[in-house]
This record gives C-alpha cells, sequence and structure tokens, in this order.
C-alpha cells in the first residue's frame, strides 16, 4: 500500500467535527450508496482508520467522503466514516458537509438553496441558507423514523435497573429519559455516562438480540447510540440530550439523528405535534431545530419524516498522508 496522501478540509458542526475529504477517496464498486458502503469497509476501512483515529483523529473525530450521485436528477452522494464506523446517516456530518461543500465549491446544486444527496440510509433532501460565501444554515429532510420499541428495561452499573425506549432516526438510539435511578443528564458528567453507556450498549444488544432491524435495510441494526436526556441549559429549549457513540464518545452537537429518533419517539407518544419546533441542546448546550414534518409508515408502522436544522463553521485546510511502510501506526488506534 505504502504512501497514502489525503487533502481534507475539516469543520465543525455546533461542537462535533466534520472532516471531508477532498481528495484521496477511494472507487466504490456499487449501484447505490449502501453498496459501496460495503466495498469500503471490505477493501478500504484502513482509511477510515488512519484518519478518524489517533493520531491524525480523536475520539470524537467525523468525516465524509462525497461521490457522483447514481440518479442523475440527484446532486452528490456521500459516505459517513467515523470513530465507529461507517454510519448509514450522520445528521449532524450532513450539516457540515453541506456547509463544507458550498463553501468551498466541491458541489454545484442543481437548483439554488436546495440539495438532494444520496445517504447510504436512502434519498436526504437539504435545504440551506446562503449570505455571500457563507452558509447560514442548512435543514436537512432525514430518512423515516419510527418509535420501534418502548418500556424494556435493562441493568445499569451504579444505578441499578432503568427503562428506556428504542427508536430509528438513521441508526438505533436507546432512548433513556429521565426516571427514579436516573434524574438526568444536568445531574451527570460526561465520563459517567459514557461508562454507563458502554455496558448498558453492550447488554441491550444481549438482551434483545435481533429485536431492531431495518426492515428496508437488514445491515443497519442493532442499537449503535445511546440518548440520555435532561434539563436543558437555556429555558427556551425543548430537551438536551447527551449521546453516546462509538466507544466512547458524547456528541458535542444535539445529534440529528439522535434527533430525528428523539422527535420519533415524542410524536409516537403524543408529546410532540406535527409541524412544531422542537428545539434540542446537546450536551454543550449547542442547538438544533427539529421539526415532525410528516406523518407516515413504514412497513406498517407510524413513522415520521423529520426536519433537522443548524450550522457549522469551516476551521482547516489540512494534507493527510497514511504511509504503512515508514509509519507504525499508520492505520490509526484507539486507547480505550
Amino acid at each position: 500500500m505504502s504512501k497514502n496522501t489525503f487533502v481534507c478540509i475539516d469543520a465543525h458542526t455546533c461542537g462535533n467535527p466534520v472532516r471531508v475529504i477532498k481528495e484521496g477517496v477511494p472507487r466504490l464498486i456499487g449501484h447505490t450508496m449502501e453498496q459501496k458502503r460495503q466495498h469500503f469497509l471490505k477493501e478500504y476501512d484502513w482509511i477510515r482508520k488512519g484518519l478518524m483515529f489517533e493520531p491524525r483523529g480523536h475520539d470524537m473525530m467525523s468525516g465524509s467522503m462525497l461521490y457522483p450521485p447514481h440518479n442523475p436528477e440527484n446532486d452528490f452522494a456521500i459516505l459517513f466514516i467515523e470513530t465507529s464506523g461507517c454510519l448509514p446517516m450522520c445528521g449532524h456530518g450532513t450539516i457540515g458537509t453541506i456547509t463544507i461543500a458550498i463553501e468551498e465549491g466541491l458541489i454545484t446544486p442543481k437548483t439554488s438553496g436546495k440539495i438532494k444527496m444520496e445517504a447510504p440510509a436512502g434519498l436526504v433532501n437539504i435545504q440551506y441558507q446562503q449570505t455571500g460565501e457563507k452558509v447560514d444554515w442548512v435543514k436537512l429532510i432525514n430518512v423515516k423514523s419510527y418509535l420501534a420499541a418502548e418500556g424494556l428495561t435493562i441493568d445499569c452499573p451504579e444505578l441499578g435497573t432503568i427503562s428506556f425506549d428504542v427508536a430509528y432516526g438513521g441508526n438505533y438510539y436507546a432512548i433513556v429519559d429521565p426516571q427514579i435511578f436516573f434524574s438526568g443528564v444536568q445531574d451527570f458528567s460526561a465520563s459517567k455516562i459514557i461508562q454507563y453507556s458502554q455496558v448498558v450498549r453492550q447488554r441491550i444488544n444481549e438482551k434483545y438480540p435481533n429485536m431492531f432491524i431495518h426492515p428496508e435495510n437488514e445491515t443497519i441494526r442493532d442499537v449503535s447510540h445511546m440518548l440520555w436526556t435532561g434539563n436543558p441549559i437555556d429555558p427556551t429549549s425543548s430537551g438536551r440530550n447527551a449521546v453516546f457513540y462509538g466507544d466512547k464518545a458524547i456528541d458535542r452537537s444535539p445529534c440529528g439523528t439522535g434527533t430525528s429518533a428523539r422527535l420519533a419517539q415524542l410524536f409516537a407518544k403524543g408529546k410532540l405535534k406535527k409541524g412544531e419546533d422542537f428545539i434540542h441542546e446537546s450536551f454543550i448546550g449547542s442547538k438544533f431545530i427539529g421539526r415532525v414534518e410528516e406523518e407516515t409508515t413504514l412497513d406498517g408502522r407510524l413513522a415520521i419524516i423529520p426536519s433537522i436544522k443548524g450550522w457549522a463553521k469551516i476551521y482547516g485546510h489540512n494534507v493527510i498522508t497514511i504511509d504503512d511502510e515508514d509509519d507504525p501506526y499508520a492505520h490509526g488506534f484507539q486507547v480505550i
């Protein structure tokens, strides 16, 4: 393999990193982005590990690669890469990628202010507002989201038995709302939530095997994220969350697919109405605006079409090399 060079543009979406690989992306085989995602995982996952893991990345690193659309009516296709793998969909990654792509001229939308993006999870329609050279905000209409299960229980270290729901918003989320043994994220440190999540997520997938499989794509399965909720920092916000993903990461943004899952959960329980804004805070207090755009069905289940609106800022341009003949850590590493 020897030396490979990647030209990257770095940004953050409401605090969470997004690294777009501008040059050096591999040629992938497939008629859809899901097929190409599987090809990437089989042959090129060393790129993800090299660019996302230490020493070139870090625990929260997330990124994307752009590809031509499979349908000429769409604007582009995307592959999401991060420390936890290649996600079918990533909300904060979409917002950051669109901001980078527009400001850096990586794509030219067929219709100004609107984009059709092919993700592994499906087609995502996007709106954005631009003032001069800067993108003010990006709003994505996410994939169908739904409440998959409610009132499940699991044993959590120190806390004891806790109840949770599971909802899909592009990934499967175990959502833990305030209850007797969990008063809310406002009363816990990020490190403590990470410690709980590492154990609880594994226990959930062991206790409920094969329970969470997407009805239209069996490669999307199992609980991959934990979403712990609580009181917002800003009293005008609707809620706050700490989303755990990967092996030891808390999302610094409010999490796009997590917000979609949260909207689906609340809508199914009658706690959120169609067209009503849900201002979702991250653990650090940054905000997304979520909304239930439509009520729909997915494989006979009640589902929603959610939208997520947020912003991103570019902060760096860099050239990264991966040379496995010279660097023993070319493919990255994780400490925990």
